[in-house]
């Protein structure tokens, strides 16, 4: 019978992770923790395709225990240092109460933190943190040449580059390659769930439509009308734009479409390159893959 302290389900976009460790949570007694870098933010549940998607958000989902989604305002931004503040919060808690905690989420740099820790980065001053936005929202090109060995492309990573290099003299990738810590202990039983890329255009293809219908371009209407970055999330940029008259909703649907398969193609060569897994599964999830999970054949 099942005997690990923790999991951790990973994987591209629309890979279905989510109902999948849904599924284990059920079976085990597990606690669901957030490792999704949008879904953590509320208000666009759509959007990132949050388990919270058209569903009041509530402590637990069906039994389930649910953590870290929907807890931080658009307004706000979250360093991987204060990410793995929470995770290790909750996980302790979700230890407490005698369940099993399941990370869940497609973000590397969340994952790598959890399995690996980070460096103690000194804190940053809100002067240093609000220029750095400042001069990444006016001239990212400027920010870009200040910190040359980012290749971030998020615009709230490559400003966590530089508030870095403002703060310490030091570049982001400096301070990483120093001592690591806040790395969860034990590491938790890595699970990777990587379809076939055709297979995720296809389910991207699909949920995309049906996710403007379920509620994001009210989600993107809440943007404008917050005068919120509507770069934080795939597709809210794209739906701000037909919302402001930029281009219709067909093109908006196509790019959305377009960057979603093009962050699934860059989430497999992450997981490629930066992750070892303990169990694949190179389909989509089903009962199979749960019995093997859950009983511990494994292969």
């Amino acid at each position: 019978m099942n005997n690990k302290k923790a999991y951790i389900i990973t994987g591209p976009t629309a890979s279905g992770k989510s109902g999948f460790a849904h599924a284990l949570a059920v079976r085990i007694g597990g606690v669901i923790i957030n490792c999704d870098s949008v879904q953590i933010y509320r208000n666009i549940e759509n959007i990132s395709a949050s388990p919270f998607a058209n569903r009041p958000i509530t402590d637990e989902i069906d039994g389930v225990p649910y953590r870290l989604f929907s807890v931080l305002p658009l307004s706000e931004q979250i360093s991987v240092a204060e990410y793995i503040k929470m995770a290790h919060q909750e996980y302790e808690a979700a230890i407490a109460m005698g369940r099993i905690p399941i990370f869940v989420g497609g973000t590397g740099y969340y994952i790598n933190g959890i399995i690996n820790g980070i460096a103690e980065i000194p804190e940053i001053s809100h002067e240093n943190r609000m220029r750095a936005r400042e001069m990444v929202a006016n001239d990212l090109d400027m920010a870009r040449r200040l910190v040359p060995n980012c290749t971030a492309t998020d615009p709230q990573r490559i400003a966590r580059a530089v508030e870095v290099f403002l703060e310490t003299g030091r570049h982001l990738n400096e301070w990483q390659n120093s001592a690591r810590m806040g790395a969860i202990e034990p590491t938790p039983f890595r699970i990777l769930i990587n379809p076939p890329l055709d297979v995720l255009h296809k389910r991207i293809a699909s949920r995309i439509p049906e996710m403007i219908s379920g509620g994001a371009i009210d989600e993107a209407q809440y943007i404008i009308e917050n005068n919120l970055d509507s770069r934080r999330a795939i597709g809210a940029e794209q739906l701000c734009a037909f919302l402001r008259g930029d281009i219709n909703q067909d093109a908006a649907i196509e790019n959305w479409i377009t960057k979603t398969n093009q962050y699934a193609k860059r989430q497999r060569t992450w997981f490629r390159t930066q992750f070892s897994a303990d169990f694949t599964i190179d389909h989509i999830p089903n009962d199979n893959d749960l019995d093997a999970v859950t009983y511990g054949v494994l292969s």
